[in-house]
């Protein structure tokens, strides 16, 4: 009776092999989507931008299967996560041409602020700021003091803050308020683009429009 054949060298290491072939896997470093995203719910956006609101998620996995897209989560800080029904191709493509763009022509934007700036103007400013950061620029806010208005200097900072607070939806400040002379200047950058969201403005506006570089600063005193 013949034996079966048994090879004389050393069995091969099926285990290392396996280890070794799952560390070859190319991993996916992009966005979440599709049975990746495990949140209980989410606020659904079309490839158009439009909102669907919040729904289950799987609900909204069930959506894109029936339009033949994927479940993208678009912003991940947010509550719920942002999803977008769209093909992952499209979705990787119109980023990669927003940072092309942005990267041709963000600019630095300026807006002139006043410490006793009413209500009314204050909101506008901030709705040009949003818009601005937005689309991908820096702000540089700076608020001037008249000389009689230094006697309350901390009315300016305080206008600095509101609206550095206003606007945390779509940048980060670069420094403190903090005041020398007779200004404040604050810098702001804008969130990485799958974090920004309007809330001062419907939606998206002209982001060529002038900013307040060209306006032409006041004199010391009060008339």
């Amino acid at each position: 009776m013949s034996l079966p054949f048994r090879p004389s060298g050393p069995r091969p290491n099926t285990n290392s092999q396996q280890r070794g072939g799952a560390r070859g896997r190319p991993q996916d470093t992009g966005p979440r989507r599709n049975e990746r995203i495990r949140v209980p719910e989410v606020r659904v956006l079309t490839a158009k931008g439009e909102m669907l609101g919040i729904m289950p998620t799987e609900r909204a996995l069930a959506l894109a299967r029936e339009h033949g897209v994927d479940l993208i989560e678009i912003a991940a800080a947010a509550q719920p996560p942002v999803c977008k029904l769209i093909e992952m191709g499209k979705y990787l493509y119109e980023e990669a041409k927003k940072n092309k763009h942005q990267k041709h022509t963000a600019k630095m934007k300026e807006l002139k602020l006043r410490p006793r700036i009413d209500e009314h103007d204050l909101f506008i400013k901030v709705r040009r700021a949003e818009n601005f950061l937005y689309h991908g620029h820096k702000v540089k806010l700076v608020l001037q003091y008249r000389y009689r208005e230094l006697e309350h200097a901390e009315l300016g900072v305080e206008t600095v803050k509101r609206v550095i607070a206003a606007l945390t939806n779509v940048c980060t400040a670069d420094n403190a308020p903090k005041r020398v002379g007779r200004s404040i200047v604050v810098g702001l950058t804008p969130l990485q683009q799958n974090r920004r969201k309007l809330v001062h403005n419907a939606e998206p506006g002209d982001e060529d429009m002038e900013d307040d570089s060209a306006v032409p600063d006041e004199d010391g005193e009060e008339s």
